[in-house]
């Protein structure tokens, strides 16, 4: 591992449900840090372990470092397959940390991962002060959102913009996703534009983001973090829906003056504040004498 220095050199490895993120970042004492790197690798077919050795080597040859130059490896997520990790963070910790260095001002954050989804409300620093979470079978998440996008036959980075051009949504009511991919098999079945289904899916898993961030009690900036980060269409149906009081009566609504914002990076905001509190970690143990204790590598 790297020797002490006034600077961290970290890297956070964020193992989600459908891929693996990582970030190289350097820190100094008293300062949030730089991100020299990042790197995202589809789990699809592959070997988990495969998938981690993939996207940790493409994030720090894109950094110019070697492994053995690092001081710190945090792993966030499911990262049981990092061995060689110096210490593991838990990943609603980390989604927090790391949407407040992207997104300075905000309050809180919704995460909308592969199979689930969460809203966290945090403080300046990005601890956790509330959280809430979809079940498991809940339509809200980027794999039921996938699985939609496969049907109809477009790529999911086209999702966004076929919705934006929507004339007349097409409500999708279940709660379930099973049922809810019944609903679309229906609808074009019926001729109802794709457009209008993308739309209307939007609309529902909207809704279920704006309930979650309503239960923790969010205002001001909501960062969106997570793979549906960049989906203008879906951004575009929460700020609807939150403007609708989220499918409730104007008078029950809660969110006074909610604002969701997105960042380029946001995909990366797990991997990113397990990078971060690494460096503190790494920063506390120079203190009191100790070594991080991960394992070396070529």
């Amino acid at each position: 591992m790297g020797q002490h220095t006034a600077e961290n050199l970290t890297a956070g490895i964020d193992v989600g449900s459908a891929g693996v993120k990582v970030v190289v970042a350097r820190s100094r004492a008293g300062a949030d840090g730089d991100l020299l790197s990042t790197s995202l690798q589809r789990i699809r077919r592959r070997e988990l372990l495969e998938v981690v050795e993939a996207a940790f080597a493409e994030a720090l040859a894109a950094a110019g470092v070697r492994a053995r130059d690092l001081d710190y490896v945090a792993t966030t997520g499911e990262a049981d397959a990092v061995e060689f990790r110096s210490g593991h963070f838990y990943n609603m910790t980390t989604h927090a940390r790391g949407a407040v260095f992207l997104v300075p001002e905000a309050t809180a954050a919704v995460d909308v991962g592969a199979l689930h989804a969460r809203a966290i409300k945090m403080d300046p620093r990005g601890k956790v002060l509330a959280h809430r979470m979809t079940s498991q079978c809940a339509s809200g998440t980027g794999q039921f959102l996938e699985n939609i996008a496969r049907y109809l036959g477009v790529s999911l980075e086209d999702v966004g913009d076929l919705s934006s051009r929507s004339e007349q949504p097409e409500a999708v009511s279940s709660i379930c996703a099973v049922l809810a991919e019944t609903d679309v098999i229906n609808m074009v079945s019926r001729g109802v534009r794709t457009e209008d289904i993308l739309k209307g899916i939007h609309l529902s898993v909207a809704g279920r983001l704006v309930q979650l961030v309503r239960g923790v009690g969010a205002a001001g900036v909501v960062a969106v973090t997570g793979g549906l980060s960049q989906d203008v269409g879906l951004l575009a149906a929460m700020r609807e829906q939150l403007a609708s009081g989220g499918g409730r009566k104007r008078s029950a609504l809660q969110l006074l003056d909610v604002e969701f914002v997105s960042h380029p990076q946001a995909v990366y905001a797990g991997a990113i504040g397990a990078a971060l509190l690494g460096a503190w970690r790494c920063e506390h143990l120079k203190r009191r004498g100790e070594e991080a204790g991960a394992p070396a590598r070529a």
